[in-house]
């Protein structure tokens, strides 16, 4: 599997490549004001934050490695990805979450009067999410939110409506939690027709800024341990993707890194 074919952005330094992933070396702060001199000169984009599961996902998959190869930034939402990063000698700056950038991109927005739209979630949660949103970012333009039913993706009539809503309203930030690789898919149909426009892939951010989903306490976040409090949370749903999956994938992963290091 090949890394990321498109560029670093200007003043990132080089792309660090961990487990096959060509990674941004930027901190969440760099993130943000890329973002929005971007938007202030109507250039769009598309946001990646692999953790072990993606990357995972992706050094199987030419197809799935492609979607990451068309993102603009790609970042690392994983502490293995820092850590094995960091034995190779070339250290990342720190981890950059799609459920933190919701957050500070949203912050960003209301300062600077970009509207943003929400996709994805049960029917309710995307609401929710703006709710929170707002009520810490008052000036915040929500310029809509959706919840497509499960499927839609495959058929062209359901890509069809939530692309019609979403060119309607024509939001300059978009955020897109539906999973891997299905948002970052959804992303790749929808981002030519608002070209001016920043999507994030980001997963379970929209449950987890509604509060519909407890996130993990900071210093499981920042140890490494995020994936055992969601483990502990949802055992059935995620205890083969992350013991039988993911675990070996990241020792695998931090032994290559030494063993490259050497």
């Amino acid at each position: 599997m090949t890394g990321c074919s498109a560029g670093p952005v200007t003043g990132s330094g080089e792309r660090v490549v961990v487990a096959g992933v060509a990674i941004d070396p930027l901190t969440e702060n760099q993130v943000v004001q890329h973002v929005v001199r971007a938007l202030a000169a109507g250039r769009g984009g598309h946001i990646v934050t692999p953790n072990v599961d993606i990357c995972r996902q992706v050094a199987g998959s030419a197809r799935l490695a492609r979607l990451l190869a068309e993102a603009e930034l790609v970042l690392a939402d994983g502490m293995p990805l820092v850590w094995a990063a960091r034995i190779q000698r070339r250290p990342l700056p720190e981890r950059v979450t799609g459920a933190d950038l919701i957050w500070s991109l949203s912050k960003a927005a209301a300062r600077h009067g970009h509207p943003i739209y929400l996709l994805g979630g049960p029917p309710g949660i995307a609401e929710q999410a703006a709710g929170q949103l707002t009520a810490l970012h008052p000036r915040l333009k929500v310029a809509g939110v959706d919840a497509p039913p499960y499927g839609f993706e495959r058929s062209e009539e359901g890509l069809a409506r939530v692309r019609e809503a979403l060119v309607a309203v024509k939001p300059e930030l978009v955020f897109v939690g539906l999973g891997f690789p299905k948002q970052e898919q959804v992303i790749a149909n929808l981002r030519g027709d608002l070209p001016g426009a920043w999507f994030l892939g980001c997963g379970s951010a929209i449950a987890f800024a509604a509060g519909a989903t407890a996130r993990a306490p900071e210093w499981m976040q920042e140890t490494g341990l995020e994936w055992l409090f969601r483990l502990v949370g949802e055992p059935g749903r995620l205890a083969r993707r992350y013991l039988l999956d993911d675990l070996p994938f990241a020792a695998r992963m931090l032994v290559r890194a030494a063993l490259a290091r050497r």
